[in-house]
């Protein structure tokens, strides 16, 4: 079996400046403070609110990690230099929390442009959205709950369908495939019915519309071997490990419930693993985009690749990693062959916020990402003597 060497740091850092490696030091090494992390994104909003020229210290700082720009056009030279590692783009429009249909008619356009920007671009092979970009949470969370809805209501569910719809033709017609990103468990099911029903209506020759699997949630194994075993069209899926941890069990205990949540990280790491190994065993209905920071589900990936006589620039198999981070996965990846795309957000500065604030509490453990990041840009910087 093939094996990657993760620890590659030549090749992690190679499109990384001796500049941007020590920004990027201070950067993470700043996510040991707690302080930092949990009030720090709220001062930024509160300085906003006060109009605080602090814009450009954001924008030079944890933005530029984490973020391509402000618009699709600002994306270029992030697009323009993972395509130069052979890494692809997938643009993804960061803005959220809000409630209005004219935002969420704007939210769906914007997707639509990311689909038009990736049409016939090799360098942009997937789109992505958030249901609850175009609609509102707590409708569908009515929705979920299999609640009557009112007149109005049920107007506002039509048009959050009509959105739905629209973006998911709009990548039939524009041959791009578009990730629809999987949420909190009280409102999965309506993002589930909808997703699969797009899959039915576009997805009858090739995988274009792709639902995403949190696998740390106890019951996806099963999940997936029923929509295998039931949906007659080509399946897509995103593979995670999952973004609502704490919520989740705090909502399960509130109610009394058990929690949806593996209650440990190795049940979860179990999880992804065995739905990753399912989608490759079903290589001719599946195709799956592995989104992992983990290094051993990364190699594991590669070493189903090998067992089943598939080749390593399969497009019905791809490996994502967010931009900003796990660079020592995504570029040893790519240098061997690998599909690899990064993630790749954008949107105002202020609006992004909670995308970055979310980045800077997932860095947080020493032991963890943070500190697996500053070692690697650490080994790099002392392999370039420059530390």
């Amino acid at each position: 079996m093939p094996k990657i060497d993760f620890n590659n740091t030549s090749i992690a850092f190679h499109h990384k400046t001796n500049s941007d490696l020590k920004k990027a030091w201070w950067l993470f090494n700043s996510f040991k403070y707690p302080f930092i992390v949990n009030v720090g994104p709220k001062m930024a909003d509160f300085a906003f609110s006060l109009h605080l020229p602090i814009k450009g210290m954001v924008k030079s700082t944890i933005f530029s990690q984490f973020c391509g720009g402000e618009n699709i056009e600002e994306c270029t030279v992030a697009i323009r230099n993972l395509t130069q590692s052979n890494i692809g783009t997938i643009l993804d429009y960061s803005v959220e929390g809000e409630e209005s249909e004219t935002v969420f008619d704007a939210t769906c356009n914007e997707i639509i442009a990311t689909i038009n920007k990736a049409a016939g671009n090799p360098a942009i092979p997937f789109s992505v959205f958030k249901t609850t970009g175009i609609g509102r949470f707590a409708l569908m969370a009515k929705v979920n709950s299999k609640l009557e809805l009112n007149n109005l209501e049920q107007a506002e569910f039509s048009r959050l369908k009509g959105r739905f719809e629209k973006i998911c033709q709009s990548a039939y017609d524009k041959k791009v495939r578009v990730f629809i990103d999987a949420e909190e468990t009280w409102i999965q099911d309506t993002i589930d019915k909808l997703t699969y029903n797009m899959m039915m209506k576009f997805n009858q020759e090739t995988a274009i519309v792709y639902n995403t699997i949190q696998c740390y949630r106890k019951d996806r194994v099963a999940h997936l071997q029923n929509a295998v075993a039931t949906l007659d069209c080509k399946l897509g899926f995103k593979l995670v490990r999952g973004a609502y941890m704490e919520k989740e069990r705090e909502r399960a205990l509130a109610k009394g419930m058990p929690s949806p949540i593996q209650n440990t990280k190795e049940l979860t790491d179990k999880e992804f693993n065995a739905v990753m190994t399912i989608c490759i065993q079903h290589i001719d209905k599946v195709s799956i985009c592995a989104g992992t920071h983990n290094e051993e589900s990364s190699q594991l990936l590669v070493d189903l690749i090998e067992q089943y006589n598939l080749q390593p620039n399969d497009q019905r198999i791809y490996f994502a990693q967010l931009l900003g981070m796990s660079d020592h996965i995504s570029f040893n990846l790519a240098n061997a062959g690998y599909n690899v795309a990064k993630y790749v957000p954008y949107g105002p500065v202020r609006a992004v916020l909670p995308y970055l604030s979310r980045r800077a509490q997932e860095n947080s453990s020493v032991k963890g990402q943070v500190g697996r990041e500053l070692r690697l840009i650490s080994e790099e910087l002392t392999r370039r003597g420059k530390k």
